[in-house]
């Protein structure tokens, strides 16, 4: 049996230097993969912010239904594919400033609208609208026309909206309101009444 002398052992290679390259392939990967992150993380929040949309309420138009302070999340690309329904609630440009403007949709392409004696009716139809603040005293009559769209406030008597400056293009649409999210006590689902003859 042949035995290793005392004091003795396997000699190991130990390298004179790590090599430059060895020495830069650390940092080039922990760069390489910030970079990307920030890339994946960009284009999550550019994804985001196209699908949906965060607004504001100002004012006291859509009470009850809404209240001013209160954050909303907006469907974004609700109005691709299918066309605003009676009873939306929708965030669009106002036609004549730059205001963004939030309405509940009254009249669709072709309605005849009348609003007398306190009532809306839409093709000869009265609403029964548990939405809002309190009956208009105001008088309306008009048709909608082709691409347009005939949008009221829930505060009937305190909104600016299709009864005093006209029809709303559909261009000018930006979305469908979804959801309250601010603050953390009025957490909702923002209510869309159909009218009640489409049910």
């Amino acid at each position: 049996m042949a035995v290793a002398e005392s004091g003795t052992s396997t000699p190991h290679p130990i390298p004179d230097k790590i090599s430059e390259t060895e020495l830069r392939q650390p940092t080039q990967i922990i760069v390489r993969e910030i970079v990307e992150t920030l890339l994946l993380t960009f284009f999550i929040f550019w994804l985001v912010n196209s699908l949906v949309g965060r607004y504001r309420i100002d004012g006291s138009s859509m009470n009850p239904t809404l209240q001013n302070g209160q954050y909303l999340i907006i469907n974004n690309v609700s109005y691709f594919l299918n066309e605003p329904q009676h009873g939306d609630v929708i965030v669009f440009h106002h036609p004549q400033s730059d205001l963004n403007l939030i309405k509940r949709v009254i009249g669709l392409p072709g309605d005849e609208i009348e609003i007398d004696n306190q009532q809306v009716t839409v093709n000869g139809v009265a609403l029964d609208e548990p939405y809002i603040a309190e009956e208009p005293l105001y008088s309306y009559s008009g048709v909608v026309p082709e691409n347009k769209f005939f949008v009221l406030g829930d505060n009937r008597n305190n909104s600016s909206d299709s009864h005093s400056w006209s029809f709303l293009p559909s261009e000018n649409i930006v979305g469908k309101a979804m959801f309250i999210y601010w603050p953390p006590s009025d957490w909702d689902a923002v209510p869309h009444y159909g009218f009640q003859n489409e049910e």
